[in-house]
């Protein structure tokens, strides 16, 4: 009988341990998680080539989204990053076709991806009526909810978008920001149902 109850007592014990633990591993895999990333997609055609030959061996393409350069930023930047890499051997074609296509998409008058948003633990959920609130305040000053209503993303994905909407003048919390993203990936993620 002694045996069964210091059984019980030890798994007891474990549980208590357990319970108080998990919210520091919860919080150290949000850490873990690390800030989060753009999402760029990717050029077509030549631009692709050139890309995918000389640049996706050492980095993504989501690094370009960090910066918002002219010509000849990006053409130091290139320079610069690759002067001892002999993988990286762009004809000049090819150092042109890039350039351009950098400038298009992450010219001066782009607003760069934050690098230093790390998305915080949240604890509370919103209700459905909750989230309507704040994308009413938050969203809808740019676009309709049948932008927001159309949509269906990842939850990092919806992380990435609500990021890029706060940089374009969004007025919304990390934490409303955390929550919200909580929500649509729940409500509109990519498969509702899971």
């Amino acid at each position: 009988m002694k045996w069964k109850f210091e059984r019980s007592a030890m798994w007891v014990v474990l549980a208590i341990v357990a319970v108080l633990l998990l919210p520091l591993a919860t919080s150290a895999a949000a850490q873990r998680r690390g800030a989060a990333r753009p999402k760029v997609d990717r050029p077509e055609g030549t631009v692709w080539e050139v890309v995918r030959h000389n640049c996706t061996m050492c980095h993504g393409i989501d690094e370009y989204a960090f910066f918002a350069l002219d010509r000849a930023g990006w053409e130091s930047l290139i320079d610069t990053r690759h002067e001892n890499l002999e993988e990286v051997a762009l004809t000049d074609g090819e150092h042109d076709l890039l350039v351009d296509w950098l400038v298009e998409r992450f010219g001066p008058d782009s607003t760069p991806f934050p690098r230093t948003y790390v998305p915080p633990e949240i604890t509370t959920f919103f209700t459905d009526p909750e989230a309507f609130r704040l994308m009413e305040r938050t969203c809808t000053a740019c676009h309709g909810m049948d932008r927001i209503d159309d949509a269906r993303f990842s939850l990092d994905a919806w992380r990435v978008v609500l990021v890029n909407m706060r940089e374009q003048g969004a007025v919304i919390t990390d934490e409303e920001l955390e929550t919200l993203v909580e929500w649509l990936s729940r409500t509109r993620g990519i498969n509702p149902n899971q």
